[in-house]
């Protein structure tokens, strides 16, 4: 199935789940940014590419992660609006913020494959520390403008979750 194109205005994008074996979730921390920037991996819809595929590239992109099972997506888009202390020049004006697709999936390799610091194909790094957390736990550790967004995925991908 096919998802809807993001609403107008919304720069269209993905965010991820990524749960191993334990019902734990990736979360990363954002390069430069300190503590209070951790975060799921999330990234821009290419041209031509559909959700899922540039969900996957994604994640290869942020984590280097390539042994993943899809397991869930969600059924609409999730938007939020970037604050005004936000610099968008990147996207000069063009859009109020994110909307996004979220993918759950099942990460079914070793942790020694997740490589945050030197991402595959020389991309740069998003992140500079990354750990296993409960998914219940994220929203406390987003940005409080992704927020709601984050409490949304929370109640979507529960069923995949341990929050042990």
């Amino acid at each position: 199935m096919s998802a809807p194109r993001a609403p107008r205005s919304y720069r269209p994008c993905v965010g991820l789940a990524l749960f191993n074996r334990q019902g734990r979730v990736f979360v990363g921390r954002r390069a430069g940014f300190g503590d209070a920037a951790w975060q799921m991996p999330q990234g821009g819809i290419d041209p031509g590419e559909s959700p899922l595929d540039a969900a996957i590239r994604e994640l290869r992109e942020e984590t280097g992660v390539v042994s993943a099972r899809l397991l869930a997506e969600s059924p609409d888009w999730l938007c939020y609006d970037l604050p005004n202390s936000v610099d968008k020049s990147a996207w000069k004006g063009r859009f109020l913020g994110q909307a996004q697709r979220w993918f759950a999936f099942r990460f079914e390799g070793e942790d020694a494959e997740i490589n945050v610091l030197a991402p595959p194909g020389g991309h740069k790094p998003e992140f500079d520390a990354w750990r296993w957390e409960a998914l219940d736990r994220t929203p406390a550790l987003i940005v409080d403008f992704k927020r709601p967004v984050y409490h949304e995925v929370v109640k979507l991908f529960a069923g995949f979750a341990n929050s042990n």
